[in-house]
């Protein structure tokens, strides 16, 4: 038995380590090759007129941690301010960033608090980075990227839709717009790249704030990163959430189906846990 749970402990130490660098969901058509000096950095985290640029020093910031950089702490201040800023892309780089480091207390707070952003994506990065903590906080984040997503009006209106049921949809893409009686329309755009699996409402339906429009499944990159963290901090409960892509069909791709087969692996190998609630 101890040679087992020796092997577990490792496995979970593997793993673990594995999860450092989580890049899906963050660095989707973004990429910053170039290293930058210091006081380069210290310009593109506060240049708000150009966000590629604190994107990229963002970037640069998380490579020198992983690089064990100590000297990178000092940016730490300015990373954790970032994940309140305006900008929904900026906030979810800062919490892929938060994650490399999980012995930095004021990271572990601001990506708890971050948990309650607005945007999806956002919850979702910090969902991911606290599992590095041993933070099961964003449990519940983690399990809702393995179900579709329900996108809502954003003001009173009438709708107009232009996406359909069982269509890919891209990160940004537009999916209609809701047409107020005064002002100009608000549009609805998916939250993320992956599948519409559902349109809730008719063409020229006068909605209501709130009420649900569309809705849509993560993509398999997304749902991979999301059965990596429940390898982790997964419990039995999570099990059914699990299954559907551990014996999905032919749509699951094979990556996600071993996945799903070694999560739900490990949450049945540890019993000590799934007492916990």
């Amino acid at each position: 038995m101890s040679g087992a749970k020796g092997r577990s402990r490792l496995g979970l130490a593997i793993a673990a380590a594995a999860m450092v660098a989580m890049p899906f969901l963050v660095w989707q058509q973004t990429w910053f090759g170039r290293g930058l000096s210091d006081a380069e950095t210290g310009r593109y985290l506060l240049d708000e007129k150009h966000p590629r640029r604190i994107q990229h020093a963002l970037s640069w910031i998380a490579g020198r941690i992983q690089a064990g950089d100590a000297q990178a702490r000092k940016w730490y201040p300015r990373v954790a301010a970032l994940s309140g800023h305006r900008m929904e892309a900026i906030r979810a780089t800062a919490a892929w960033v938060m994650g490399q480091d999980n012995t930095s207390e004021l990271f572990h707070e601001r990506l708890l608090e971050l948990l309650k952003d607005s945007e999806p994506m956002v919850r979702r990065n910090a969902a991911l980075a606290l599992v590095r903590f041993g933070d099961r906080s964003g449990k519940a984040e983690l399990l809702g990227m393995l179900q579709p997503h329900t996108v809502h009006a954003p003001v009173t209106g009438r709708v107009s839709i232009t996406a359909r049921a069982e269509s890919e949809t891209g990160s940004g893409r537009l999916l209609g717009r809701v047409t107020p009686k005064s002002g100009e329309p608000a549009d609805v755009r998916s939250p993320f790249a992956g599948q519409i699996t559902r349109v809730h409402v008719l063409e020229g339906t006068w909605v209501e704030k709130g009420a649900p429009l569309i809705a849509v499944q993560a993509g398999s990159e997304q749902v991979w990163e999301a059965l990596r963290g429940l390898y982790l901090i997964g419990e039995t409960g999570d099990l059914p959430s699990i299954e559907r892509y551990r014996h999905g069909g032919r749509e699951i791709p094979e990556a996600v189906k071993r996945q799903a087969e070694l999560t739900a692996r490990a949450i049945l190998a540890r019993p000590e846990r799934n007492s916990i609630r």
